[in-house]
């Protein structure tokens, strides 16, 4: 039985088989945006649905195959049990909202393609910097509401009438989204120095802040990327010392087989 499902386990993995299934998760995707075309539905409704729980049932043939290969070290990794709580998603019995689900098994189009892996798994590894950044950000935003709640509330309560409404719009003013035209200028109408308070407000949350973020992420990146690069070269290097190793050891038989050779003919 182990045999077997050595065999099993490493026929799934296989580059061919992973190659099919990341092929059926992008008929997949096809096929459920087509379901959302009433034209389509009309047309080969039946087909597409049949043709969604052909595949449906291949993911979880698939995911029963590593579960009989791996058995419980299956969930040992993490890409496994993102894998099987989509598909396990995909077969709750939904209706109405609930139905757009199935749109989840998309998402393991992550796990089978090693450069989105790669990225999310940076992000991850980012969050406890992102959420240092993000308090910090937060903080920002409270006291700049409450400054804007404080000048701008009396005259444009819509927009600065309490502290929850400063930071929506304060929010909005940081994403550039129509934030000269649609507030500052409206706003300078009353108080025509406001541009200093939303210009700083821009200079340090936007351009700062944000930018923060980035640069989080991508020194992430780049610190796993160079740990893999010596990963790779302390596996190849041990693979050198190791030839190396063996071509000395053979050489040294060697010099000891002429040196035999040559008291043989001496004599």
């Amino acid at each position: 039985m182990p045999g077997l499902r050595g065999r099993v386990g490493e026929w799934v993995a296989s580059p061919p088989v992973q190659r099919v299934i990341v092929a059926l998760i992008l008929i997949n995707a096809v096929i459920l945006g087509l379901e959302t075309w009433p034209a389509a539905m009309d047309v080969a409704g039946p087909w597409l649905v049949g043709a969604d729980r052909v595949i449906l049932g291949l993911f979880v043939l698939e995911i029963l195959l590593k579960l009989f290969a791996h058995w419980l070290h299956f969930f040992r990794n993490p890409w496994n049990v993102f894998d099987f709580f989509v598909v396990g998603v995909a077969l709750m019995p939904a209706s109405g909202p609930l139905a757009v689900l199935r749109v989840l098994r998309i998402l393991r189009l992550i796990s089978m393609v090693p450069r989105f892996r790669f990225v999310v798994e940076a992000l991850l590894r980012a969050v406890p910097g992102i959420l240092s950044i993000a308090g910090l950000l937060i903080i920002l935003f409270y006291v700049f509401a409450v400054m804007a709640t404080g000048l701008f509330g009396e005259r444009f309560p819509e927009w600065f009438g309490s502290i929850g409404a400063s930071m929506y719009t304060l929010f909005q003013v940081m994403t550039l989204e129509s934030w000269s035209m649609g507030i500052v200028r409206p706003v300078m109408e009353a108080y025509p120095y406001a541009w200093v308070f939303f210009i700083i407000f821009i200079l340090i949350a936007t351009f700062t802040m944000l930018n923060l973020f980035i640069a989080i992420i991508v020194n992430t990146m780049q610190t796993m990327t160079e740990a893999q690069h010596d990963a790779s070269r302390s596996e190849i290097e041990g693979v050198v010392q190791a030839e190396h190793g063996s071509v000395r050891e053979e050489l040294v038989a060697l010099r000891a087989e002429i040196a035999a050779l040559r008291r043989e003919l001496g004599r």
